[in-house]
């Protein structure tokens, strides 16, 4: 076990390596970050100083091992370098430098002049909290109606379920975030007393932040609709498969209720892909939540990145790329980790 996890972090860091040379190379030449800095109302010396500073008067591939310098958790750093960015870790003296372990130092916003990290760690919450409510939504009512078109095959309540589930399938989560922001958010928000947009906390300058749970549901629920179709499919499957089972016939001639046969005896058996199923899609709405969070204005990732991408702030933007691939990998990591556990038919390749 131990060597498949250090082969498949071996992999996912080369991931990241190609990750981090996208993300650098695809935002040079977007703007100066000079100006982006300053604003216009910054004259030649400022300019040239700020330069310098951001290491934008070298070339390109200067510019390019310093960045990866400071993504590296493990790295050569200057005492200044150390002081002026603040770097957090374990520093050995190694000549004129210092071997630095550290937390990636993804630089500081053009706009803010906050640290990346800072601005990222204040977002990731809302995100982690919306992606496992959806996941929560999208499973808790994917296995019910999967169970549901299973038991109930090819009778009305089955063509439905199977129905819904295509049309979740096929329709885009920033589309359907649109339609359920404006029709439960303001057609209907007599009715539902939620609003089209809002984050987790209300904010008011006497009272301080106050809880507001109710502004998760409507994102949550748009973002749970194509993973829930997804389920409600492999749910069904799985249990007309298990329904089929010689233990099965013979559960019921012994007389045992329903309920008792399809959740304790059936069930039980038929999660195994779904459960699979679960821990790959964490990962895609960690990725999804971009538009869903902008939509409805969600304070996470998504929304701080979207943010950033319009006023040019890149250091966000690609901090925020380079964040979102490592849970990702991590993620997914997870998830083959968990295809041993649930399913021991499923052997380790080291």
């Amino acid at each position: 076990m131990i060597r498949f996890i250090t082969k498949k972090l071996g992999y996912g860091l080369l991931v990241l390596m190609g990750v981090v040379v996208v993300v650098f190379f695809l935002f040079q030449g977007f703007g100066d970050p000079a100006r982006l800095v300053l604003g216009q109302s910054g004259d030649s010396t400022t300019i040239s100083n700020i330069k310098k500073e951001l290491a934008l008067d070298k070339p390109t591939s200067k510019q390019f091992l310093l960045y990866l310098n400071d993504v590296s958790p493990i790295a050569l750093h200057s005492a200044s370098d150390i002081e002026s960015k603040k770097l957090k870790g374990y520093f050995f003296n190694v000549g004129d430098k210092q071997l630095a372990f550290k937390i990636p130092y993804l630089r500081r916003s053009y706009q803010s002049k906050k640290q990346v990290s800072e601005i990222l760690m204040e977002a990731i919450p809302g995100t982690l909290l919306l992606a496992f409510a959806a996941m929560f939504v999208a499973t808790l009512f994917g296995i019910l109606l999967g169970m549901l078109a299973a038991i109930k095959k090819n009778t009305w309540m089955d063509s439905s379920a199977v129905f819904s589930s295509v049309l979740g399938i096929s329709a885009p989560s920033f589309f359907m975030g649109i339609i359920i922001a404006y029709f439960f958010g303001f057609v209907l928000t007599k009715y539902t007393g939620l609003q089209m947009t809002g984050s987790l906390f209300y904010i008011d300058p006497y009272a301080g932040k106050t809880l507001a749970l109710k502004n998760l549901i409507l994102p949550a629920l748009t973002l749970g609709l194509r993973p829930m179709a997804i389920i409600t499919q492999l749910t069904r499957s799985s249990m007309l498969d298990v329904l089929d089972q010689d233990y099965i016939r013979t559960a019921k001639a012994k007389g045992l209720s329903n309920t008792r046969i399809y959740f304790v005896h059936a069930l039980p058996n038929a999660l195994n892909p779904v459960i699979t199923a679960v821990t790959g899609w964490f990962a895609e709405l960690l990725a999804g939540a971009f538009f869903v969070e902008y939509i409805f204005g969600w304070k996470g990732i998504g929304k701080v990145t979207v943010d950033a991408l319009e006023k040019l702030d890149f250091p966000v933007v690609m901090g925020s790329v380079l964040v979102t691939a490592t849970f990702f990998m991590l993620v997914n990591i997870l998830a083959d980790i968990l295809y041993v556990v649930v399913d021991p038919r499923v052997k380790l390749t080291e």
